[in-house]
């Protein structure tokens, strides 16, 4: 983030902990077919969201477990999850490119 100046800001808070995610993709961008990647906006949807939507939906493993998996509290894993939820409903409801990106 920056400001007015162009100057870069510090991000205030806690600093984002490190969760543990096993999940590699093969592929990093998923877009409507018959539409160049050019042409579309791009959602990103970050490694650890897409590591919550595998434990939850294709492990299909309990919230409980999932957050244990991930080292992290179910509160977190639930707005994870969320936020999953949320960013590939829009890119299927409005035709846009998703692309997992991993967090440094």
């Amino acid at each position: 983030m920056r400001n007015r100046r162009g100057l870069q800001l510090r991000r205030l808070g806690r600093p984002r902990l490190c969760r543990r995610i096993k999940f590699n993709p093969k592929v990093n961008y998923f877009k409507p077919q018959g539409v160049p990647l050019r042409y579309l906006e791009v959602i990103e949807l970050t490694a650890e969201e897409a590591e919550a939507l595998r434990l939850k939906n294709i492990e299909d493993l309990d919230q409980v477990k999932c957050a244990k998996l991930m080292k992290t509290s179910q509160s977190t894993f639930q707005r994870i999850l969320t936020s999953a939820y949320k960013k590939i409903s829009q890119a299927i409801i409005e035709g846009k490119a998703i692309k997992i990106i991993k967090i440094k």
